[in-house]
């Protein structure tokens, strides 16, 4: 049991019925200024003003003094490729001498390069290194994350990678989410007959997936040169069948009608959207669709951002995520996905972080139990180093502002 008391701000506060905030609602980030807040068992106990605060009522708990700081619930980062065999820094030189993702992935780099990799990757190694990857992202803040598959497209190195999730998830103490993604791209061995491919991802793949009860999710990579809208619908189904329900990579480089092809299929989300047009906005109004961005990727690739302002002034949420990867987002820092949010997407400080908390949750399905400040809600959250306004945490771009970050009511250490 602890009390945290002295609190310059206490950010976040929620009542429980409230899963996901949309449009205008998003630049509303409820604070209790000069708070305490007290937790129990894992969870948040109560919280208050300290005006009101009742020194007998916890006489007996654990104080922390948190003068001058801020809390806020921990990051919830919905999107990442977290497990992979090795980083791509040769890539990147060929990146600043000018070579596009398209043209790096047509010269046998890219995603093809990264399945090499793992496909030679000892299952022990590929947990060591992703363990030490999420310790690093939980220590920046993340308290809950998805983790794809999607850089094995083999049958066995795809049930690799969702075996290290698997473990990830038994041994992390934060909420851990699994995505199959075997659409990500066309193996060599197919020697371009994606329709092939996708029909061993739906015969042989999705099933095997399934019986071993290994993901909660499933994934395509819907975009030009990758697969197709029709392609996509069809995995999507029959991940349906199979009890996977969808959250898809759609319009990073062009707009096809992935957006409307996973709204009809009530996708959970819809990831990436760097390039939209009025049709694909149109689709998402009156859904329960979530959009991601993904504002790491466009910094690092040099492509368009995520049209922030135009999604929320049509009344939609929206969420924020790192897209951890080795070769387009090689970083998964929260801090720095909520700073570029906006520095380069125009958001206000108070959309960024509920960007990245209470939607990031929605679009995990974890709204329950994490992304606000509320009572019966897991206790994970940051504490800040002393700063005035929750402005600093994007304003002071790569600082490092977190003090500590607390999982279950107790400090991480890493």
């Amino acid at each position: 049991m602890k009390l945290f008391f002295g609190i310059e701000n206490l950010a976040q506060i929620r009542s429980l019925d409230v899963k996901i905030v949309r449009g205008e609602e998003m630049a509303d980030l409820p604070i209790i200024k000069n708070a305490w807040m007290a937790t129990k068992d894992g969870l948040m106990e109560a919280f208050g003003g300290m005006d009101e605060f009742d020194e007998l009522r916890f006489s007996d708990y654990e104080r922390i003094d948190c003068k001058g700081c801020s809390i806020l619930p921990t990051w919830v980062d919905s999107h990442t490729h977290l497990v992979f065999a090795d980083w791509r820094a040769d890539e990147f030189e060929y990146r600043i001498k000018g070579l596009s993702y398209e043209e790096i992935a047509n010269r046998g780099g890219g995603i093809l390069n990264s399945a090499i990799k793992l496909q030679n990757a000892d299952e022990q190694e590929l947990y060591k290194s992703a363990s030490a990857r999420l310790k690093q992202l939980i220590a920046m803040g993340t308290g809950a994350i998805e983790i794809k598959s999607g850089y094995g497209l083999t049958l066995d190195s795809e049930l690799k990678m969702l075996r290290v999730i698997k473990r990830l998830k038994a041994e992390f103490p934060i909420p851990i989410k699994a995505t199959f993604l075997g659409a990500h791209a066309v193996p060599i061995t197919y020697n371009g007959d994606t329709d092939k491919y996708v029909s061993h991802i739906i015969n042989e793949m999705i099933p095997a997936v399934a019986s071993e009860n290994l993901a909660d999710y499933i994934d395509v990579f819907c975009e030009k040169g990758y697969f197709t809208v029709n392609q996509t619908v069809k995995v999507m189904e029959a991940g349906v069948k199979h009890g996977l329900k969808s959250k898809i990579h759609v319009n990073q480089f062009n707009a096809i009608g992935g957006i409307k092809a996973c709204v009809d299929h009530n996708a959970i989300s819809i990831d990436h959207l760097e390039v939209m047009n009025s049709e694909d906005f149109d689709a998402l109004e009156n859904s329960d669709t979530i959009p991601v961005a993904l504002p790491s990727c466009s910094f690092f690739l040099g492509i368009p951002y995520t049209p922030a302002r135009e999604i929320i002034s049509r009344g939609l949420p929206l969420c924020l995520a790192t897209d951890f990867n080795p070769g387009s987002a090689p970083s998964g820092s929260m801090n720095f996905v909520v700073s570029l949010a906006c520095i380069k997407m125009n958001m206000t400080p108070s959309e960024a972080i509920n960007a990245a908390t209470i939607n990031g949750a929605a679009a995990l399905e974890i709204s329950s139990e994490i992304g606000s400040i509320t009572v019966g809600k897991r206790a994970n959250f940051i504490i800040t180093k002393e700063i005035k306004h929750l402005a600093e945490i994007p304003y002071h771009f790569g600082a490092p502002l977190i003090q500590d970050v607390y999982i279950d009511g107790e400090k991480f250490k890493a």
